[in-house]
C-alpha cells in the first residue's frame, strides 16, 4: 500500500507562491493613499477652523447679551454710540453699543439698542450683534404717563 501526500497540501503549496500583490496594485495604493491623506487633513483642519470661531462667536454672544444686560439695568443708553472693551473668560472682546431711535406710527418712544462684539479667530475678523428694543420714556422718568 502505498500512502501520498494529501492533496489539500498539495493545493495550499501552489496558492502561497501566488499570495503577493503585484506592483501594479502597490503603486495604485501608494497613489490612492496621495490622493487621500491631503484632502483628510485639509478636512480636519476646516472642522478645526469652524469649532474655534463657534467657540469665540458663542462667547462673543454672551459678552453682547451682558452688555446690553448692563445697559438696560442701568438706564446708560443715552448716547448714541459706546464702545469699549470687556473679558469673557481668557479672552478679550472689543464691543460697540448703538443706540437709534425706532419709529413706529411715527413716534420715537422707542430706542433700538444694538450691541456689535468684535473678534478675532484664525487670524481673520469676525463679530456677533445682537439688539433690543427699550422705552426711552424711562430716561425722562415719565414711563409713558402724560
Amino acid at each position: 500500500m502505498k500512502f501520498g501526500t494529501p492533496r489539500i497540501i498539495n493545493l495550499r503549496r501552489r496558492n502561497a507562491a501566488n499570495g503577493g500583490f503585484t506592483l501594479a496594485e502597490v503603486l495604485a495604493a501608494l497613489l490612492f493613499m496621495a490622493i487621500v491623506i491631503p484632502v483628510v487633513i485639509e478636512g480636519m483642519h476646516l472642522a478645526s477652523r469652524a469649532g474655534a470661531v463657534a467657540a469665540r462667536k458663542s462667547e462673543a454672544a454672551l459678552v453682547a447679551q451682558r452688555v446690553l444686560n448692563e445697559n438696560l439695568v442701568t438706564t446708560n443708553f443715552s448716547q448714541s454710540i459706546q464702545s469699549g472693551t470687556i473679558s469673557q473668560g481668557r479672552r478679550q472682546f472689543n464691543y460697540e453699543l448703538k443706540s437709534e431711535p425706532w419709529t413706529l406710527d411715527g413716534q420715537n418712544a422707542i430706542r433700538q439698542l444694538t450691541a456689535t462684539v468684535h473678534f478675532t479667530a484664525q487670524n481673520r475678523q469676525f463679530d456677533v450683534s445682537m439688539s433690543t428694543l427699550v422705552d426711552s420714556t424711562i430716561l425722562s422718568g415719565t414711563n409713558g404717563t402724560r
